[in-house]
């Protein structure tokens, strides 16, 4: 791995907007870095500021106070076309581009280079094709982008930002509308991506538990505690991350480092057996409103066969599947599931 160094630094930074000429702040007085060879994740609940932070650490709108500093320049004094061969943006819009080609947008990452009639020359279209390659969308790069789907689309905008060929690359939501396969698909490619070619890549998620497993580091925000900064498992052991979004009902598990549901507890089983069988069992119960106990005196005890052969309550029956011990259980007087 290369070594790693300072790209982008935040002092004493604050963000917000203007209403009527009255200054609104968001979040206040952040102080951090974003380092090459990093994927970033940043996280909050909804109106803690995240698309705010994002604009103003990509130019889009100014800062309330404080700076930020890329390389050894404040955001400030890079002119656009500079900060275009710093900075990669791949936001959540869709662009109007419905019948250009893969490779025409993928190419667009080229224009801070090509001059003001954008044509490419040979190094160009050879950056192109890199990029295509790395994100692996070779077959699709004589498809009209109206023909992709969302994660295929998804897959070109990352595309055009590596051709862009910065040190920097932001996004905004890019596992948003996906399906959980291309959730994760994008999340590794871009953790790949920071890695094998040192970039610094920060991104906004709703995804927590997709973050808490391929972010390098977290970014927490909300408007009680402000942002705290660090790995996922710092963060998870030192209790922000449950501080930050538990709610009712929802608890973070500082075991596995996830979040779980907190069920209503209204009855208890005892529960043997050996996995997978017995861990996909302990789900349904707790899912029913049972809690899983050693006791096995109380009343009701659940064998789970290491042979998979099937599942089994007090009465010996053979049930074939979870969903038929459930519905067993239900029919018991000794314990309260469902009811």
């Amino acid at each position: 791995m290369a070594e790693q160094h300072e790209t982008i630094r935040l002092s004493h930074l604050d963000t917000g907007y203007c209403v009527r000429n009255e200054r609104v702040a968001v979040t206040k007085d952040i102080n951090a870095s974003l380092y090459s060879g990093e994927l970033t994740c940043l996280l909050g609940p909804n109106g803690a500021g995240k698309s705010t932070l994002l604009k103003t650490l990509t130019g889009f709108i100014a800062p309330l106070n404080g700076e930020i500093t890329i390389g050894s320049k404040s955001l400030t004094e890079y002119t656009d076309s500079e900060l275009a061969k710093v900075i990669g943006v791949v936001l959540t819009e869709r662009l109007s581009v419905s019948n250009m080609t893969v490779s025409e947008l993928v190419g667009m990452g080229r224009s801070p280079y090509t001059g003001f009639w954008g044509r490419m020359d040979k190094a160009d279209k050879e950056i192109v094709d890199e990029a295509i390659s790395l994100v692996g969308i070779e077959a699709l790069r004589g498809r009209t982008v109206q023909t992709l789907s969302d994660g295929e689309r998804q897959k070109v905008m990352i595309a055009k930002s590596l051709a862009q060929e910065t040190p920097v690359i932001f996004l905004d939501e890019p596992t948003a509308f996906l399906d959980y396969p291309s959730k994760v698909e994008i999340m590794q490619l871009l953790q790949s991506l920071s890695r094998e070619k040192s970039k610094t890549i920060f991104l906004s998620t709703h995804d927590l538990e997709l973050a808490l497993q391929i972010a390098d580091k977290i970014w927490l925000l909300d408007k009680p505690h402000g942002v705290s900064i660090g790995t996922p498992e710092d963060l998870s052991l030192n209790g922000d991350m449950g501080r930050y979004f538990q709610r009712d009902g929802v608890v973070f598990d500082i075991e596995t480092g996830l979040f779980k549901i907190n069920h209503r507890i209204s009855g208890a089983v005892s529960l043997t057996g050996c996995p997978p069988y017995v861990n996909m069992v302990r789900k349904a119960l707790a899912r029913q409103g049972l809690a899983v106990t050693d006791d096995c005196g109380c009343g009701t005890k659940v064998v789970v066969r290491a042979d998979a052969t099937g599942y089994f309550i007090n009465d010996g029956v053979c049930y074939r599947s979870v969903g038929e011990l459930l519905d067993a259980l239900k029919e018991l007087p000794d314990t309260t599931a469902g009811r």
